[in-house]
Order: structure tokens, then sequence, then C-alpha cells
């Protein structure tokens, strides 16, 4: 069901390797970023004329459940990010690990955690609700938590203006989205297959200008290979404790089987699909290459595991009815 390099992981690796061997830069850079810009616009405006309010509504009276994985997400994984500072920053340039720092900061997935929750037979109804919260929250509690984290104090009031570009060119296309949706919404639900094309080749799109003026600016000579291969394991760190950390709370907290895989899978992971166009916006202007590829190897790891433990828990799933139903016969 899940390959481990599926056509958009190999799509983004293909757009890194073409901005490094042809970045853009100068006159058409600038054409490019507009391109983009309108590009993110489009795409926010799809996921708001995409989400029908039945999705909203379905399991959102799942309070505790749904504060657990806002916590886990927005408090727990920034927090890890930080105190990891002494064992991370060794192991990576300074960069990277503001770009660590920048994806502890992002809202859950939607698709991959409903899917992955749906294939594990977990609490499906509230992981629609906890996912859709958690990157509607995330478009105003990203760019706050970077103005306070990640952005340098002497910014004076970047943190606000990083939100107020927030709403305008991403909460505002949502909203259109939204409205337009009694208009479109048919279309776009009978057209999902075709428009996740939209939302893939827009962050291509950022992806293939953000590291064009990395490589532009010497990303790669200023990015050793030690450094890479540091970053795949802090990658696999955060992973590992965000996981083992989802598990050990909902346990304590008292949560059953179902909600437990839920809290699991949709509070464990970062979204590749907000984060890059988040960047953009949040970090205009400035060469965000490296910022964003740790979002990418986290991407790519977050799938190969929660893959590995959604058929893990479906099988298990799977012997325990086949028991059930041998000891009824």
């Amino acid at each position: 069901m899940f390959k481990i390099l599926d056509s958009f992981t190999l799509a983004l690796i293909g757009t890194v390797t073409l901005a490094s061997l042809l970045p853009v830069h100068g006159q058409f850079a600038a054409l490019m970023d507009g391109v983009t810009t309108f590009a993110v616009a489009l795409l926010f405006f799809l996921h708001g004329a995409k989400l029908s309010r039945e999705a909203v509504i379905a399991g959102a009276t799942h309070w505790r459940l749904h504060l657990l994985v806002m916590a886990c997400t927005f408090a727990l994984f920034p927090l890890l990010g930080l105190l990891l500072k002494p064992v991370l920053s060794p192991l990576v340039t300074p960069d990277l690990y503001l770009g660590i720092l920048y994806l502890c900061m992002l809202p859950s997935t939607v698709q991959s955690s409903i899917a992955f929750t749906s294939l594990a037979k977990g609490n499906v109804p509230a992981a629609i609700c906890s996912a859709t919260a958690s990157n509607l929250f995330g478009i105003l509690l990203t760019p706050l938590l970077v103005g306070m984290l990640v952005v340098h104090r002497d910014a004076g009031s970047q943190g606000w203006h990083s939100v107020l570009n927030i709403v305008e060119q991403l909460l505002l296309p949502f909203i259109a989205g939204q409205i337009a949706r009694r208009h479109i919404g048919r279309w776009v639900d009978k057209h999902k297959a075709m428009l996740k094309y939209v939302d893939q080749g827009s962050i291509l799109l950022v992806v293939y200008t953000a590291f064009s003026a990395a490589v532009y600016n010497g990303l790669w000579q200023q990015l050793p290979a030690s450094a890479l291969a540091g970053l795949a394991l802090c990658c696999v760190v955060l992973l590992a404790v965000l996981l083992l950390a989802t598990t050990l709370l909902s346990k304590k907290l008292g949560f059953n089987e179902e909600d437990r895989i839920t809290i699991m899978f949709c509070g464990s992971k970062k979204s590749l699909a907000s984060g890059v166009p988040m960047a953009k916006v949040l970090f205009a202007g400035q060469s965000f290459g490296a910022l964003i590829l740790p979002l990418m190897l986290f991407h790519q790891i977050q799938l190969m595991v929660c893959a590995f433990l959604a058929q893990r828990y479906h099988q298990r799933y799977a012997e325990r009815e086949a028991a059930n139903a041998g000891a009824e016969a």
C-alpha cells in the first residue's frame, strides 16, 4: 500500500537535483517567485474548497484526544527541539538545526495521518477532525512559534508580520475556498485525484525556487556529507521520541486502543504540504533551502516508519479477529 519511494518523493529528489544543476537566479528567479506565490495561494484555496464541514464536525466532540494531539504537535515537539539542542546541534550545521526547529513547529499531516489510522484500525473520524484542526490552527500557531523561537529577537515585530503574511497569503485563500465550496464543492470532490497534482506541483515549485537560491549561494559547498548523515539521525531520534511519547501519554491518560492509534499517528507527524509553502512566506527574502531540507527528510522517514507500524497494527487486528471468529465457531 505504501511504497518506500513513491512518485512524489522521486519528484522531490528530481527537483532538488534540477535546482542543484540548473538553479534559477536574477530576473527569472523573481518571475518564478511570483509564480510560486500564486501557486501557493491556489493550493490553500483548493484546500479550503476540498474540506467538507461534515469532516470537521465528525469526531469533534472527542476533545480530550484533540487536545492531546495539539499539545504534542505544538508544545511537546517544539519543546523537544529546544531541549535536544545540545544533542542535535553538534550533528548538523546551524541552518539545518534551525530547519529542525522549524519542522518541530509545523502542523500534522492530513492525508497520511488518516490513511495510516485507517489501515491500523484506529479512530478514523477523530483522525479526520484532529488532523484537519491541526492544519487550521497551524496557519496561525506556526508563525507565532517561529516568531518567538526562530526569528532573531532584533527582528522587532517580525513574528506578527509573519502572521499577517500568513493570513494574507494562506488563510484568506483558504477562507475563499471554503466560501466557494458551495459552488465548486461537487466538482472538487469529483476531481480530487487530479487536483492532487496542483498540491504537489505547488510544493515542487517552492522547493525548486528555494533550492535554486540556496545552491546559488553555495549550499552544497557549505553542507558536508557528515551534516546530512547527522540530519538523518536527528530526524530518526525526533520521530522515535514522539512515537514513544504519544504512546505512553495516551496509555497513561486512559485512552482505548483505537484512540491511542489515532493519537500516535496524528501527534507524531509533520506536514510537508503545509511546511514548504509556509516557509516561503515566513522566510521571504531569505535563502531557506537548507531550512526545508530537514522537513523533506523527516517527511520520508515518517512515511516509512509509520507505514511499517500501521501494517503491524493491521496484522495484529486481523489475527485478533481471526482468533475471535475461531472461538465463536
